[in-house]
C-alpha cells in the first residue's frame, strides 16, 4: 500500500458530494495548499502559489495546518487569508481521473484551540519535534466552498456547510479516552480492522482518533481510515460500532476458513 489510503467508499456513487469531500478531508494527511503570492514576496505578487502540507481535521471534518512563519505560503496568508486545499483519493488507482479528489477553498486564520493542536499532533506524532518552535503555529480554515471531481461526469460545486459534519458531539470531550483504551486494551481489534477490513499488511497499527463516521489507524509513516456503516454521537455510540466492526472480521476470517479448498492436481 503506499503512504496514503483513501476512504474507500468516496467514489461510491450512493454517498452525497458533501459526503464524498467529508471522506476525502478524513482520510488524508496531507494537500496541496494554494496561496495568493504576496507583494514584495521574492516571486511574482498574485500568482497562485502550490505547497505541500501535512493536514488534518477537526471532528466537523474542517482542515487544521500546522505551519511555519518562515515558509512562504505563511507569508501570503498573513498577507490574504484566501486559500485553497486540494485533497486527492485517485491515489494506487489504475486511471487516476476515475478517482474522487476535491479543491476545498475558504480562509485559513490561526487557531489558540488546545483541541486542534491536539487532533494534529495525534494525527501526525513526528510534528511533537517541531510543534513548540516559536514560529509554528496552529492553522483552521473557515471553509466557503468546495469543488468536487468524483469521476467522469461526476463535478459538483458546494458550500462549506453542505461538507462539513456535525460539531459539539458528545463524543469530542471523550474521544481521547475511547482512543487510549482501543490502543492500551485492544490491540488485536485494531490489527483486524487494518488486515482483514481494510487490507493492509504490517503489525503494530494504532488509532490516532475517532469522529462521528470513524477512526484513524496509522502504522509508521502510513494511516487508514475505518468507515463506520452509520454515524455515532457519543462513546457509547462509538463503542458499539466498533465491536461490531470486530465481530465483522472475525466473521469473515471464520468464514474464509471454511470455504472448501481446491483440490490439489498433480
Amino acid at each position: 500500500m503506499g503512504m496514503m489510503d483513501t476512504d474507500a467508499k468516496s467514489s461510491k456513487t450512493d454517498r452525497s458530494p458533501g459526503a464524498i469531500v467529508r471522506g476525502l478531508l478524513r482520510a488524508t494527511d496531507r494537500a496541496t495548499l494554494a496561496t495568493v503570492q504576496r507583494d514584495g514576496s521574492p516571486g511574482p505578487s498574485g500568482w497562485p502559489y502550490a505547497s505541500l502540507v501535512m493536514m488534518a481535521v477537526d471532528h466537523a471534518a474542517t482542515p487544521i495546518l500546522l505551519i511555519s512563519t518562515l515558509a512562504d505560503h505563511t507569508q501570503n496568508l498573513l498577507a490574504d487569508p484566501r486559500a485553497s486545499l486540494l485533497v486527492d483519493g485517485t491515489a494506487g488507482l489504475e486511471e487516476p481521473l476515475t478517482g474522487a479528489r476535491a479543491t476545498v477553498m475558504g480562509r485559513l486564520e490561526r487557531s489558540d484551540d488546545p483541541e486542534h493542536r491536539r487532533r494534529y499532533l495525534a494525527r501526525h506524532p513526528s510534528a511533537e519535534m517541531y510543534a513548540g518552535f516559536g514560529d509554528f503555529s496552529v492553522w483552521r480554515m473557515q471553509v466557503e466552498r468546495a469543488h468536487l471531481v468524483a469521476g467522469f461526469g461526476r463535478i459538483h460545486w458546494l458550500d462549506g456547510a453542505d461538507l462539513l459534519g456535525a460539531s459539539g458531539l458528545p463524543l469530542e470531550t471523550r474521544e481521547v479516552d475511547v482512543v487510549g483504551h482501543m490502543n492500551e486494551d485492544h490491540a488485536d481489534a485494531i490489527a483486524l480492522y487494518a488486515k482483514v477490513l481494510l487490507g493492509q499488511d504490517g503489525d503494530g497499527w494504532t488509532m490516532t482518533g475517532v469522529d462521528a463516521e470513524g477512526a484513524d489507524l496509522r502504522l509508521g509513516g502510513r494511516i487508514a481510515r475505518l468507515p463506520f456503516d452509520k454515524p455515532v454521537i457519543d462513546a457509547d455510540g462509538a463503542r458499539v460500532e466498533l465491536v461490531r466492526l470486530v465481530k465483522k472480521a472475525r466473521a469473515s476470517i471464520s468464514a474464509e476458513a471454511q470455504e472448501p479448498q481446491n483440490p490439489v492436481v498433480p
